[in-house]
């Protein structure tokens, strides 16, 4: 077969794509959620049960994803038709690419609020006015910057912004270039606020909390969250991976990369954990205090610590990196599709969508203010868009995208384009992508529902 090429570039190397991977995968979950469900699931043996989710269910479906991606060349719902006539099948599987570009506009539609709060939080930090606060002032700082719309819609619009200017520049001089400076930003912040948090006398004990091996509390339940957040870290589901493998060059090896992304995400999720633990316990807080982790039990520790000022601003920065490389993932698969299936210019498509998804975004940060009567199945806005894509959207698009690489593609295509050193090795992510990964995620699916 003739080798395509995209309209839209391509990386410039493997690790430009590894980066800009890992950099959708790494967001506001890996940071907070990751080392809080960890301590909460038994430390070391969550770990292992969550590192043997990421290679049975996390491993395999972004293989899928990105050879999909690759062998297409095109935006994920071009790239399922072209594969689908390719092997003969009925081009409705694209119907999983219509899904995931939803899901992936609806998500940046609430991210893009909650990345505001991290934004103002920068700024509240940075200028001290967070210094000595108790926890109750800071719960209603927190209480008054969800009150307040005006505050609210000028992160949410300068964050929006921020990631409409990145992906208009495409995928060289937009993607690629903010990939480049933004990755190795991220990993010395946080690699500084891992040196921060070992000089503490409460190292040991946030060691302890993520990683000694309590099989007490590794529940059933336990096991779900670990094949939950392991398909969820890696941001499957929702096309962005396959949009970012169809930029990724011919001759990089597609499973050595995506291990690749799958240590870097994890490693970022661990370190953060030792980041943010040793703090916390070092202020004598609750570790398991959820999403006011972030935003009311770290202000106060930074505020009352020695060089608090300095390292809770570095702390909200390096959180602000990672909701900007996650976002711009979001909005790229859908700006693609315009581009080809409508042939919009690029920039026209990036606005143009960057105002729907501000629109919607209003509509969600009025969820905690002047709309929070309003809501949909007993949810506020906000709640609604976040519980129907984690739990629906994003689960069924994995579901689907691993029988269909697994089960519509033909066996000669997958593995041409994956290229496995052995047959064996293909032949095992076959089995596990046909039967165990679509298990998994479907098990996980049901009982959340």
């Amino acid at each position: 077969m003739q080798e395509k090429k995209s309209i839209h570039g391509s990386w410039a190397s493997r690790w430009v794509f590894i980066l800009a991977a890992t950099g959708s995968a790494v967001g506001l979950g890996n940071i907070w959620k990751f080392p809080y469900i960890t301590g909460e699931n038994g430390g070391g043996a969550f770990v292992l049960v969550y590192l043997l989710c990421i290679a049975l269910v996390g491993i395999p479906i972004m293989i899928a994803e990105v050879f999909v991606g690759r062998r297409a060349r095109q935006s994920p719902i071009n790239a399922l038709v072209d594969l689908a006539e390719e092997s003969g099948k009925s081009t409705k599987w694209s119907l999983i690419g219509v899904m995931g570009l939803l899901a992936g506009v609806l998500i940046f539609s609430f991210y893009s609020v909650v990345a505001g709060w991290v934004l103002q939080y920068i700024v509240s930090t940075a200028n001290g006015s967070l210094n000595g606060v108790t926890s109750e002032q800071a719960g209603e700082i927190f209480s008054g910057l969800l009150a307040d719309p005006g505050t609210l819609l000028l992160w949410h619009t300068i964050f929006t912004i921020m990631v409409v200017g990145v992906v208009i520049g495409g995928v060289n001089a937009g993607l690629e270039r903010a990939t480049r400076i933004m990755m190795p930003a991220l990993f010395v912040l946080l690699f500084v606020m891992l040196g921060y948090g070992m000089s503490t006398d409460s190292f040991g004990a946030g060691w302890s909390f993520m990683f000694d091996f309590d099989f007490s509390k590794l529940s059933w339940d336990a096991v779900l969250v670990a094949v939950g957040h392991s398909f969820f870290t890696l941001s499957l589901g929702m096309g962005t991976i396959m949009a970012y493998g169809s930029y990724m060059p011919k001759r990089a090896s597609i499973g050595s990369t995506v291990l690749a992304i799958g240590f870097l995400d994890t490693l970022v999720a661990l370190v953060a954990g030792l980041v943010i633990f040793p703090i916390i316990f070092a202020n004598g807080m609750d570790p398991a205090a959820g999403p006011g982790l972030m935003f009311i039990s770290l202000p106060v520790a930074f505020g009352q610590m020695a060089g608090g000022q300095f390292f809770g601003t570095l702390f909200f920065v390096l959180i602000g990196v990672a909701a900007w490389t996650s976002a711009i993932s979001l909005l790229e698969p859908t700006v693609a599709y315009l581009v080809e299936r409508v042939g919009m210019k690029r920039s026209t498509a990036t606005i143009a969508l960057g105002v729907v998804v501000w629109a919607i975004g209003i509509l969600c940060l009025g969820s905690f203010n002047f709309m929070s009567d309003v809501t949909l199945f007993g949810k506020n806005v906000f709640d609604f868009l976040d519980y129907i894509t984690a739990n629906i959207m994003l689960p069924l698009g994995g579901i689907f995208i691993a029988l269909f690489a697994g089960w519509a593609v033909k066996k000669k295509h997958a593995s041409d384009e994956i290229n496995l050193k052995s047959e064996g090795l293909f032949n095992l992510w076959l089995f596990v992508v046909k039967f165990i990964a679509p298990v998994a995620v479907g098990v996980v699916f049901i009982l959340n529902l």
